[in-house]
């Protein structure tokens, strides 16, 4: 039974977190300028006018840059708490943590040998 009121502040700061969120999305409609033009309906981006089309592919090595960075920052999140407990999981917790490593570098080595980090022309 003590444990579900460990969960009470998480469940409290959630709470609380998607009440904001909802009353500023709804506080700013109502507040918010209703006068809608063509010029503020158009593209802006940095003060530089918008040229040609927007739906150009892009390149696979944007896409595999943006896939890899999620992969390795989500993986330094399960690292966090590992690392702070380190003495209390001891070698169990050390080999837990290689098998959920050893994929993550397989698939970085990987990665390394098709050349998706290489940013040349000509390679991939």
């Amino acid at each position: 039974m003590e444990i579900q009121f460990d969960y009470i502040a998480i469940l409290i700061q959630l709470l609380v977190a998607g009440g904001f969120v909802v009353t500023t999305m709804l506080a700013t409609h109502m507040l918010g300028p209703k006068r809608h033009t063509a010029q503020k309906a158009e593209a802006f981006e940095c003060g530089i006018e918008s040229v040609g089309n927007a739906r150009l592919p892009f390149s696979i090595k944007y896409f595999l840059t943006a896939i890899l960075f999620v992969l390795f920052d989500v993986e330094v999140i399960f690292f966090y708490p590992w690392a702070v407990n380190f003495k209390e999981l001891g070698g169990e917790g050390y080999l837990k943590m290689l098998l959920f490593i050893a994929p993550l570098f397989l698939g970085y080595l990987y990665i390394l040998k098709k050349g998706a980090l290489n940013w040349e022309k000509g390679q991939m």
